[in-house]
């Protein structure tokens, strides 16, 4: 598929997807697919969304469920990230972590709870750990305050090892092709600490954020290809055209997530716009985030 035919094909998806959902108009003189038929093909496919989150707001998770249910999205994997540039105390992430706890209490079946940590208070960050996985989480979900890395990370990591738990660790907006973003900390992580962190710990898994969330996904990519336990997620909303086909050429179809980060049609739509098989989207979409899960005993029935 040429370039333009790509782009072409992109809009279409994502138009198509706001109209089945009620949300927009769209009109145009082609119609290489109906909506009708863009939206069974869209709700055809079982999908864990493998990055999303919830807010301190009177309308979520609410919100997130709505828009699960417009896009066929079965389960999604939340986490409140303490605020940018914050200093993480341990009274932070317990707040973030107690709404992560309410919303899967109140939607059991739609949810999988992470929790988020700051390593920079040791014994603070592994007892509530303890807390959450105790109360059914699983996984783990850093933010920008130490880089995953860091020797305060390898008690953590260490942890998730036998718990046979994903870690995954946001990456930073902006490197290489683009200025990193102002909010962006010093410390933040890119994809030579996943690389670093990787080969210390191969046998950790560990999953890279939001490919479309606005950094170096070309650099991403070729960086943590070598390492079979660095997962990537294509969730964010700087959906360019070849995201996912690059992620395909470098990382395989094994090692990709599909998941929104709250851009809940971008997410559902440059995954329907890229050229996938039939069994390559079921498992970008649903069995390849499934199959991690099941290392710990925490995956979903079909």
């Amino acid at each position: 598929m040429n370039r333009r035919k790509f782009f072409s094909t992109s809009a279409v998806s994502v138009s198509g997807i706001a109209l089945g959902a009620h949300l927009s108009g769209f009109k145009s003189k082609e119609k290489p697919v109906m909506e009708n038929d863009l939206m069974k093909e869209v709700m055809k496919y079982k999908k864990i969304d493998s990055h999303a989150h919830v807010y301190f707001t009177s309308d979520s998770p609410e919100t997130q469920i709505e828009y699960a249910d417009r896009l066929g999205i079965d389960k999604l994997v939340i986490s409140r990230p303490m605020r940018p540039g914050s200093k993480g105390l341990p009274e932070e992430f317990i707040g973030c972590n107690d709404l992560i706890l309410k919303s899967v209490k109140k939607y059991p079946d739609r949810f999988i709870g992470q929790p988020t940590i700051n390593p920079t208070f040791a014994k603070e960050s592994l007892d509530e750990i303890d807390r959450c996985i105790d109360q059914g989480m699983t996984g783990l979900k850093l933010y920008n305050h130490v880089k995953i890395s860091d020797p305060l990370f390898y008690p953590i990591i260490e942890k998730y090892i036998d718990m046979k738990m994903i870690i995954l660790m946001h990456m930073g907006i902006g490197k290489s092709r683009v200025i990193f973003d102002a909010r962006e900390p010093e410390n933040v992580s890119t994809p030579e600490d996943f690389v670093i962190a990787a080969k210390r710990y191969p046998e950790a898994m560990f999953q890279l954020a939001h490919l479309a969330g606005g950094g170096d996904w070309m650099d991403a990519c070729k960086a943590v290809a070598p390492f079979p336990n660095v997962f990537v997620d294509v969730s964010g909303s700087n959906n360019e055209g070849d995201i996912i086909p690059y992620a395909m050429e470098y990382i395989g179809e094994d090692r990709i997530f599909f998941g929104c980060d709250n851009s809940f049609f971008q997410g559902v739509g440059h995954m329907m716009a890229a050229t996938l098989t039939d069994s390559q989207r079921k498992k970008l979409f649903f069995d390849n985030y499934n199959n991690v899960l099941k290392k710990s005993g925490n995956h979903v029935d079909r």
